[in-house]
């Protein structure tokens, strides 16, 4: 599955980038993220509960950034287990553009999931995933403003 999406956030891109690089406010904007560890400028460690119809799991699992050429574009890879729910793997590329005192937030993001997870049917799983990527990209948005 592949899902792509643009946010604006009232924020200069070096600004946006930090964010981007600060587990505490990604632990804050990822849904269902219980913990989230830095192991390293590009190693994170995350424990996430989500619930994907009928299915509810907690995935442990690790990240790892790639800055291909920061802060314009990078990306991100992880992989976790959800146990008896099953895995999930995917990344993402990030690229921020700048546009005034603004920034363009775009992203790629594919995904790939195993187990119980998968058998719930794609149609389920995607418009879950659409849900939680527009759900952490508003959060990290109010967090930047704010902080702007």
């Amino acid at each position: 599955m592949e899902l792509q999406d643009e946010i604006r956030i009232e924020a200069p891109r070096s600004k946006v980038y930090e964010g981007l690089n600060d587990p505490e406010i990604l632990q804050e904007c990822i849904p269902g993220c219980e913990e989230l560890v830095k192991h390293s400028d590009t190693e994170l460690e995350a424990m996430v509960v989500l619930k994907i119809g009928p299915v509810k799991a907690k995935f442990s699992g690790n990240v790892t950034l790639d800055p291909i050429n920061p802060p314009e574009k990078f990306a991100l890879n992880g992989e976790g287990s959800g146990g008896i729910a099953g895995f999930a793997k995917g990344g993402a590329e990030v690229e921020l553009i700048e546009d005034g005192d603004e920034t363009i937030l775009r992203y790629t993001a594919k995904a790939d999931v195993g187990g119980k997870i998968a058998q719930l049917g794609s149609r389920l799983v995607t418009s879950t995933s659409k849900k939680l990527a527009g759900k952490f990209f508003e959060r990290f948005a109010e967090v930047i403003n704010e902080q702007s």
